[in-house]
């Protein structure tokens, strides 16, 4: 049986998104079906971020968001142009 993830979209990732151009915010609609599924899913690239419980993911070439695994949660924490959705902005 299949394990669903419930997501949490923290606030200063909704303010991130809400900046986003509609396309972009259209694609990461799409990834976040896949995430949600399978967060290994292969168009994602998703990887553990280095020295701390987050993960990375793409939404395109350029863009990327960042979440945490909390029991079958998915707390999204930012997301934006490659820096920035990385947290690092």
């Amino acid at each position: 049986m299949a394990k669903f993830l419930t997501p949490i979209f923290r606030s200063k990732f909704k303010k991130q998104y809400k900046r986003l151009p509609k396309s972009i915010q259209r694609k990461f609609t799409k990834q976040l079906q896949f995430l949600l599924k399978n967060y290994h899913y292969p168009s994602l690239r998703t990887k553990k971020m280095v020295g701390i419980n987050r993960f990375e993911a793409r939404v395109d070439l350029h863009y990327r968001f960042t979440f945490e695994i909390e029991k079958n949660t998915l707390v999204f924490r930012t997301i934006g142009p490659h820096d920035e959705g990385l947290g690092k902005k």
